[in-house]
């Protein structure tokens, strides 16, 4: 699986080479860390704990808690580190297990909203039917289908970019491992590893778009010919604003950076919106599903209360 090159590490150069910078962002970023753990740690055990919360959507939701820690741990531990290292190097092997473990989280969530919108849709758009359709059994093979895609995605930019001859510099301009950064640094033909790059993620990120879209727009058309309540109308757009928000500000970044030309591309600007959906969204699942849902606030409150 590995490459034949002498290159067995990679320098992370980071988010900026400013040196009195360093300590600020080393702040900004253990809070954000932090914050993002602690909070999709809260929603998870609520979610396993309280039987109120033993529904489809909390199901997913759950997972999706689950791939945000995991997708911060990847990326946010070895970026603190950096900051504070005069050094900041990282193996040949472990720059792969990292943008494996990066692509397999992050394919898997885009996939997953897309999942929770077509539960949204069933439960607006066809409630009686809705125990029946998303019953215990297929919730789990969705998620299982969706984190096994993941892997097998994830896999694929491993192996092909682990083939691939590193023979110049070894200086990464980014602040974790990617496909597109190393692209950069490989010598010879990159023209297949770049080909499943664009085409693989643009139809896992072109396509779970596509079905949220579809999901969003059967239920926007269906609350206005089909619901007559105000009140009901609102409650439900309430209940699918705070899901669209976090796929507008995943697939944005996403569309930026896997599926524009790659004439168009800079690292710098690369690096840059990687920032959002690479630190910014995980942290903004906990706030946006506890602050805009009384059902996961009052299961905290409950929590809280039994603890001694």
């Amino acid at each position: 699986m590995l490459n034949q090159t002498s290159i067995t590490e990679f320098l992370l150069l980071g988010m900026t080479d400013i040196q009195e910078l360093q300590s600020f962002l080393f702040v900004i970023i253990l809070i954000i860390y932090f914050v993002s753990v602690t909070g999709n740690g809260a929603i998870l055990i609520v979610v396993i704990s309280d039987p109120r919360l033993h529904s489809p959507m909390y199901f997913f939701l759950g997972n999706l808690s689950c791939l945000d820690i995991c997708y911060s741990t990847v990326t946010l531990p070895k970026m603190l580190e950096n900051f504070l290292s005069t050094h900041k190097a990282i193996s040949f092997l472990g720059c792969i297990s990292q943008l494996h473990f990066f692509h397999f989280l992050g394919s898997t969530e885009v996939m997953l909203l897309a999942v929770m919108a077509f539960d949204r849709f069933v439960a607006i758009c066809k409630p009686l039917r809705y125990t029946v359709i998303m019953n215990h059994q297929v919730c789990i093979q969705m998620a299982v289908t969706v984190w096994i895609i993941g892997f097998f995605h994830a896999l694929l930019h491993s192996v092909m970019t682990s083939r691939l001859n590193f023979c110049g510099s070894n200086h990464i301009h980014h602040f974790f491992c990617d496909v597109k950064p190393l692209l950069e640094l490989a010598c010879g033909n990159t023209d297949l590893s770049e080909w499943l790059l664009h085409t693989v993620t643009e139809t896992i990120a072109m396509g779970s778009f596509f079905l949220t879209l579809l999901s969003y727009f059967y239920i926007i058309i269906y609350l206005f010919f089909k619901t007559h309540s105000c009140s009901m109308l609102r409650k439900a757009l309430s209940t699918c604003a705070s899901h669209f928000m976090l796929v507008v500000l995943l697939f944005g970044p996403v569309f930026f950076i896997y599926i524009r030309p790659a004439s168009g591309s800079s690292m710098d600007q690369d690096r840059t919106v990687a920032i959002m959906y690479s630190v910014v969204t995980p942290v903004l699942n906990p706030l946006i599903y506890t602050l805009r849902n009384k059902e996961v606030k009052g299961a905290l409150r409950r929590v809280i209360r039994r603890s001694p």
